[in-house]
């Protein structure tokens, strides 16, 4: 029996700098992967360029080196990949899993949030349209390696979801599945806010025959009045100055064994200490899920 290599990935988005909440992320992937002897990779999620802030992609990998957390191999831009994404889209209409449609957010939102699948037999023309995946693998539970098995109601599982949006730019949950499977990615560790999309991740993954990475949703760091730390609540980047304290609050987050007399350690010792002690089973999975509208459970 071949031994799979474990393969992982931090994948931010330019949409401004890295604050304590991606921090912990990017570390608990980064902890797993080398935990693992795996591969730990860099993407960034520039497919939204309305969303950009510039010069942040270049602060972001600027600002992971500074803490140490050094990735394999080149960096990996989807903004780079758009023939990758078009001929995947070809091949689902091809195959008639995907349809053209108009209806409206506003619409949508009428129905309570999810689509009713208006458009699906009407043969829409791609003019001003959406494109949206034909559901025919639902997906009504999933294993989380944190969480354990999550289950999924029965709207979420079944919608036909967008993977071409209106405005011309590809989806994420189109491009995050493509890119996986091309850079062969076995496990996904990110934040619990990601719990969501993972239903229709994994719907796309079966609709195209890709093999399924395993899942780790880390909980989400939240500020003073309970909302999770992010770019949009105006999060402060974080300094670029000695990077061991932060490291150290990051691993408390996550409920890792403390490391005696770390202030005598450079970053590198830290980190391999921190690689060592390293246990995913101690992570807490408080503020698992912030789903608003139709709430996942867990067994």
């Amino acid at each position: 029996m071949s031994h799979i290599e474990y393969i992982g990935r931090f994948a931010p988005s330019p949409s401004g700098d890295l604050h304590f909440g991606s921090l912990v992320t990017a570390l608990g992937s980064y902890l797993q992967a080398r935990a693992c002897h795996g591969k730990w990779l860099m993407r960034i999620d520039d497919i939204d360029p309305p969303r950009e802030v510039p010069g942040s992609t270049d602060r972001i990998l600027r600002a992971l080196e500074h803490y140490g957390l050094f990735w394999d191999g080149e960096v990996l831009y989807q903004s780079q990949r758009h023939e990758a994404y078009r001929a995947i889209l070809e091949k689902l209409q091809q195959q008639g899993k995907s349809y053209c449609c108009t209806c409206t957010r506003q619409h949508i939102q009428q129905l309570g949030g999810f689509y009713d699948g208006h458009c699906r037999n009407l043969q829409r023309s791609p003019l001003n349209a959406a494109i949206r995946l034909k559901q025919h693998h639902p997906v009504y539970r999933f294993y989380d390696k944190l969480q354990g098995n999550v289950n999924v109601p029965t709207k979420m599982a079944e919608e036909d979801f967008t993977i071409h949006r209106k405005d011309g730019l590809f989806a994420y949950n189109l491009v995050v599945v493509i890119d996986d499977n091309y850079q062969g990615i076995t496990e996904i560790v990110r934040g619990a806010d990601l719990i969501e999309p993972t239903v229709r991740q994994i719907s796309l993954y079966r609709s195209l025959n890709f093999k399924t990475p395993d899942y780790v949703h880390l909980p989400l760091v939240l500020n003073k009045e309970g909302n999770k730390l992010s770019k949009q609540n105006h999060a402060k980047p974080i300094p670029l100055d000695d990077p061991r304290p932060l490291l150290i609050d990051a691993l408390s987050f996550l409920n890792q064994p403390a490391i005696a007399g770390w202030q005598d350690l450079s970053t590198d010792q830290l980190l391999r200490q921190a690689v060592a002690d390293w246990n995913i089973k101690y992570v807490s999975i408080a503020a698992a899920s912030i789903l608003k509208e139709c709430p996942v459970s867990y067994d």
